[in-house]
């Protein structure tokens, strides 16, 4: 059996809902109300709402912004109201909080007030902001201490008002995360910030051992009254030790532009809920955004995205710190390999199975499709795959029943090409407008070139196959009602709003698969890629080639393969519920 956590000693039962019976004696009456009192931190309940501190803060502000002048029309910063506020936080403020603290650890204060708040044994950031109203009181005068001396002394700035705020909340809610993420080296750096900044192991050892790491934020004054616990340090350091992650399946993509950075799961979860696309409230961060830019351009290193789990396979997404932009210049493209090539060791040293290529990782002009590195590393165990295959099965299954003739636009690229010798081998006319891509295409599809045709006007076709060099003129000249699928792994921008525009290569994921609760990029909920779906599905398998440069798997294998393991089109089922190609054997 796991070992119970260590009971709070003056913490008593407690029950989120408690009900007094009715009794006749009024007294009786009383003497039960007290223990509910007693049991429930001074007569809150453990459902109370966990807004309560946002809106008392609010009134508060709201009143004292009335009653003193000039505190709406602070300056933006002022360097003596910045300094005045970090002293008076690290003097005051920690010493006055670290006695009252010590305090409300006392049985009488403790069972009435503070217990509430220790109820609490495994903490999370909302731990941080659950008190008895008493308490909150309490504390909001206590931070108010430097923002009043510094409106008093004329010091006030928005920057040491906004700054001081932004700064509890932070440092409250990291405390009560219940997760090391504080790294050993900057202590080791600069050995005097022990004293000056705590870390969340630091505070959960006050949450389970009562007696022990009583500061604020900066623990000084528990060394100098010995409430220190012994196992700070070494807490610290067994809890930065983590098992190291061994994924069978990595997609390795990459971020998009400045602003993704706010639709991985990393960054807001109600946006990366969402597919990508601009708001207003995220241009309105345009400094942050800058400034990640800026970092991720100098220093930015392969970070874990997501982590799902599917059947037995444990599924990871890496991204790169790129963006679009930085792909396409050239002179950007050894850095860029060598953060793809990194990635793809440090996968293989973990044991990994199958890593993909995503989005721009896989273009030709940087790598010929992941072709350059199993040149470099033909002993590689992992399989590279570029999703060609699955890729073109989707959109292959995306054209209409009944279809005797599609319009092929934009760059020709490998699924490009084995889509139009797919329609080609069943007898569907491809028709492409550009010379030069014609001539490119007869070649690819040597055996039925006859079906491949020179069209200089583009009116007539309601199925148009689209990639990137896809203009907003030649959708204009479109008929009403067409139909633009993408082969590209990038979708086009939509010009037409009396025309239909599918999702790029995708399929929707297993109801099995865990853990999904971001999209990728423009695509919507549980939508995966079909690059990203290619890979695990090459993993489910077993299969032992790789999928890169020109080499393609059996694209009626790999569809069928995806349909087994629970992947769906994200269309309409009907083209697909008895084979591939059927509707194209039905034209």
């Amino acid at each position: 059996m796991p070992s119970s956590p260590m009971r709070d000693p003056y913490l008593r039962p407690r029950k989120e809902l408690v009900i007094i019976p009715h009794t006749k004696s009024k007294k009786q009456r009383k003497w039960l109300q007290h223990q509910v009192s007693s049991l429930t931190g001074h007569g809150r309940l453990l459902g109370v709402s966990r807004d309560d501190q946002i809106i008392l803060n609010g009134i508060l502000f709201y009143i004292f912004n009335n009653l003193l002048s000039n505190a709406s029309r602070l300056p933006l910063w002022r360097t003596d109201g910045v300094i005045l506020t970090s002293l008076l936080h690290s003097g005051p403020v920690e010493f006055l909080y670290y006695w009252l603290h010590r305090a409300l650890h006392h049985h009488f204060l403790y069972s009435r007030y503070h217990s509430h708040h220790h109820s609490s044994i495994v903490t999370e950031p909302i731990t941080s902001v659950i008190h008895p109203f008493g308490e909150h009181i309490a504390y909001f005068l206590l931070f108010a201490i430097p923002i009043l001396a510094t409106w008093y002394t004329g010091t006030a700035s928005l920057a040491s008002m906004f700054g001081y705020i932004t700064y509890i909340d932070l440092m409250n809610n990291m405390g009560h995360c219940n997760f090391e993420l504080i790294p050993k080296r900057l202590f080791s750096i600069f050995p005097p910030l022990k004293y000056l900044m705590y870390t969340p192991s630091y505070h959960s050892l006050h949450h389970t051992q009562f007696r022990t790491n009583y500061s604020l934020f900066m623990p000084f004054y528990d060394y100098i009254y010995g409430t220190m616990d012994k196992s700070t340090d070494s807490l610290h350091e067994t809890s930065l030790q983590r098992e190291e992650d061994a994924p069978d399946v990595v997609h390795l993509t990459h971020l998009t532009t400045p602003q993704s950075i706010y639709h991985i799961r990393l960054g807001f979860a109600s946006v990366a809920s969402k597919p990508e696309g601009s708001t207003w409230y995220i241009l309105l961060m345009w400094p942050v955004t800058l400034w990640s830019a800026i970092i991720n351009s100098i220093y930015g290193r392969t970070f874990i995205l997501e982590r799902n789990k599917l059947e037995k396979l444990k599924l990871q997404s890496w991204a790169i710190p790129r963006y679009n932009v930085q792909y396409l210049k050239k002179w950007r493209s050894r850095a860029i390999n060598g953060l793809i090539e990194k990635a793809i060791l440090d996968a293989e040293a973990k044991g990994t199975k199958v890593l993909s290529l995503g989005l721009l990782n896989q273009r030709k002009e940087l790598n010929k499709n992941g072709e350059f590195f199993m040149r470099r590393y033909p002993k590689l165990k992992l399989r590279v795959v570029d999703g060609s295959s699955l890729a073109v099965a989707t959109v292959l299954n995306s054209i209409p029943k009944g279809t005797t003739e599609v319009l092929l636009v934009g760059n020709l690229t490998k699924v490009a090409r084995s889509v139009a010798l797919a329609l080609c081998e069943r007898g569907i006319q491809v028709n492409i407008s550009s010379q030069y891509e014609f001539e490119k295409l007869k070649q690819s599809v040597a055996s039925q070139s006859n079906l491949v045709v020179l069209s200089k006007s583009v009116a007539a076709y309601k199925t148009w196959l689209v990639g990137d060099g896809l203009t907003e003129k030649q959708q204009l000249n479109a008929p009403k009602g067409a139909l633009f699928i993408p082969f590209s792994t990038f979708p086009p921008k939509k010009v037409r709003s009396d025309c239909s525009y599918l999702h790029t290569p995708a399929m929707l994921a297993p109801a099995s698969l865990q853990n999904l609760d971001s999209c990728e990029n423009w695509l919507p909920r549980r939508a995966l890629s079909a690059v990203r779906a290619a890979g695990i599905v090459h993993a489910l398998e077993g299969w032992t080639e790789h999928e890169c440069g020109e080499n393609m798997l059996n694209v009626e294998e790999v569809w069928q393969a995806a349909l087994k393991h629970g992947f769906r089109p994200l269309g309409s089922p009907s083209n697909w519920s008895h084979g591939l190609f059927d509707w194209l054997i039905d034209a």
